[in-house]
């Protein structure tokens, strides 16, 4: 089989905010733009990467989900529990410098961690955590 990772969704609760996170912060390039307000779609991705992308979506909008599950989802996003991202760089530093010095909100400091890599963590503004590991 020849199977590839097309698209990956995280929630957002602003897609302004995180147009600044994802484009201007990242560097990721802005491939779809759809909907208005609160009811966002934003497709983002390394522009060496045009196959790979992230689907940025308003949190708990599927019709079939209740009002009490769309609280749990955005209790989660507040804490950092919903939405996970693994992203790798070859300048850990650099990258970390440049998030550090911005309104990200940073979780972990580069380490090295004991299975292996050395990576850091930071929230992106919906509260989706987002680690770099450090390319070798």
């Amino acid at each position: 089989m020849d199977i590839t990772i097309h698209s990956s969704f995280l929630a957002h609760t602003d897609p302004d905010a995180s147009l600044a996170f994802y484009r201007d912060l990242l560097g990721f390039e802005v491939r779809l733009d759809v909907g208005q307000g609160t009811m966002r779609w934003l497709t983002v991705g390394p522009a060496d990467q045009p196959d790979t992308n992230i689907v940025l979506a308003p949190p708990a909008v599927d019709p079939g989900i209740t009002e009490d599950e769309r609280q749990t989802v955005l209790e989660m996003m507040a804490k950092g529990t919903y939405g996970i991202l693994l992203l790798a760089t070859k300048d850990l530093d650099g990258t970390f410098e440049k998030l550090q010095a911005s309104d990200a909100e940073v979780v972990q400091e580069p380490i090295e961690q004991p299975y292996g890599v050395r990576d850091c963590a930071v929230r992106d503004p919906a509260g989706n955590m987002i680690r770099i590991q450090e390319r070798r």
